[in-house]
């Protein structure tokens, strides 16, 4: 759910009960879990309540977001990820090189996971790390939140307990006051006040930051943008008027890499805006094949003041 971008929001809405028959002939089958976290929803105009109407989401004072054919809701407009970086995410997520992470996650989640509501990723990207979560947490439901359309189609896939709605990190979030048990922020941004909003009491945040050895053998190479020194010092101070740290740990491992899936840690990430793909194509041919890659990520878990 992300960024003043032009964004197409993505709520799917799938069944949970046999019970919950949702027939829309102009609307796709993918279209299923939106019923079970429309209440958790608000608009992001007046920020008034959600609610489903016939192919639409609609506040009391009028306000409506069609759900598309293909069971997208358009939330929040803006800019994101592009088809080919979601792309290049999901080939290198399937390929299980960040399971690691996803599993301390879920792990992380089951220990803090105490509180009323839904468990939120925001930039969920693929949904990958909700699904994992869910999957630790049976009687939860998701929702994944991302600027990107390509992300959100495939987030809305990602498990049977998930919905995927499009919004901006940056701006108020359309979500309703204490409505998240969890919020995930994976290598994503994040508003301190906005988190503390949507938690519910007894709630936590999870983040996911890279460490400044993350794919340090790729950075001078491949030309990828750096991580700075001070990066865990940054996410304390921006968080610290909100939130304090509970727990934190290191996830460090080898990853042993292909040219292409190189390349794919390139055109999943930010820095996918600053290298051309000729350059890059020249810059991986210099690279040994297979490459020894380290992933070296910090887990923080903070609870609201």
């Amino acid at each position: 759910m992300v960024a003043a971008f032009e964004l197409d929001g993505v709520v799917r809405v799938a069944q949970l009960v046999e019970t919950k028959n949702l027939h829309r002939p102009t609307i796709g089958h993918d279209a299923r879990v939106l019923a079970d976290v429309v209440n958790l929803l608000r608009c992001p105009v007046c920020a008034d309540g959600l609610s489903e109407g016939e192919a639409a989401l609609r506040c009391p004072a009028g306000h409506s977001f069609d759900i598309a054919r293909q069971g997208y809701v358009n939330l929040v407009p803006g800019r994101a990820d592009t088809p080919e970086m979601v792309e290049a995410r999901d080939l290198f997520l399937r390929a299980g090189h960040y399971r690691r992470l996803s599993e301390a996650i879920a792990e992380e989640a089951r220990a803090a996971a105490e509180a009323t509501g839904a468990v939120v990723d925001l930039g969920a990207g693929t949904g990958q790390h909700l699904a994992a979560v869910l999957d630790a947490l049976p009687d939860r439901v998701g929702i994944a939140a991302d600027a990107s359309p390509a992300a959100l189609r495939r987030a809305a896939r990602s498990h049977p307990r998930a919905a995927a709605i499009g919004a901006d990190a940056w701006k108020p979030l359309p979500l309703r006051d204490g409505s998240a048990t969890l919020v995930l922020s994976v290598f994503a941004p994040r508003s301190a006040a906005e988190l503390a909003r949507v938690l519910a009491p007894g709630g936590a945040l999870i983040a996911v930051t890279p460490s400044t050895r993350h794919l340090h053998e790729l950075v001078g190479p491949l030309g990828l943008l750096s991580v700075p020194d001070d990066k865990e010092d940054r996410l304390d101070a921006q968080l610290g008027s909100r939130f304090v740290l509970s727990e934190r740990r290191s996830i460090e491992h080898a990853m042993f890499l292909t040219r292409e899936e190189s390349a794919q840690i390139v055109r999943m990430g930010p820095s996918a805006w600053h290298v051309d793909e000729q350059s890059l194509a020249e810059r991986l041919a210099a690279l040994p094949d297979p490459l020894t890659v380290t992933a070296s990520m910090t887990l923080s878990r903070f609870v609201p003041r």
